[in-house]
């Protein structure tokens, strides 16, 4: 990843980019890459009703900053949860124009393996938009039907510590079982373990350019 300087983590949702690819993230800004991340709802109707709309998106703000993502990088739209479908056009557009404001190296999207309704949304108008862009499927193993390991990230036991550290500012989700520490860590140890590393993250090859 060394020549990818302007990277663009696509977010479905609030807290996707963290879980799928936030050691990678970390890896990214520590290196100093500019890395801009968007997430398409900030989910306010998912939120039980005791807490404000816009806990979610106070929470991504404070998760990115611990990444290393500048909050002048980070935007937020407002497409409801689980009617991506109904605006695909929208989100091409806003994605179109993502591409010739930032024009980057690489995109991060959900993999093309994930069966949630929204993720679908976001990687088939990527893979639209960034035509001339690698792009990298990062993995949500409770969403992917299958998974195909092709490309490994490795990863430090410091990225995987801003991982979930960044992770940890979502107090609204600490609850789901898939923003625990432990699976978090075994996670990036297993997909370690495969290459030979002692942490990393894996992605499906949507699209590589050379």
């Amino acid at each position: 990843m060394d020549n990818k300087n302007t990277v663009l983590i696509l977010a479905p949702h609030t807290d996707d980019g963290e879980l799928g690819c936030g050691g990678a993230i970390a890896r990214l800004c520590a290196a100093g890459k500019k890395v801009y991340y968007v997430a398409f709802s900030s989910c306010s109707k998912s939120l039980p009703e005791h807490l404000p709309q816009d806990t979610l998106e106070h929470e991504l703000k404070a998760a990115t900053l611990k990444l290393g993502i500048p909050a002048e990088h980070v935007i937020i739209y407002d497409y409801d949860v689980r009617l991506f479908h109904d605006h695909r056009q929208h989100i091409l557009e806003d994605m179109i124009a993502l591409r010739s404001r930032l024009n980057p190296d690489l995109v991060f999207t959900p993999s093309p393996t994930d069966i949630h309704q929204d993720h679908q949304v976001i990687t088939a108008e990527a893979i639209r938009a960034f035509k001339n862009t690698s792009i990298l499927g990062y993995e949500m193993p409770w969403n992917n039907l299958s998974f195909n390991t092709r490309s490994f990230v490795k990863l430090t036991a410091a990225h995987i510590d801003t991982k979930v550290n960044s992770l940890k500012e979502y107090t609204s989700q600490l609850d789901r079982p898939y923003f625990q520490e432990e699976f978090i860590r075994s996670l990036a140890r297993t997909r370690g373990v495969q290459i030979g590393a002692d942490y990393a993250e894996v992605f499906e090859v949507v699209r590589w350019v050379i």
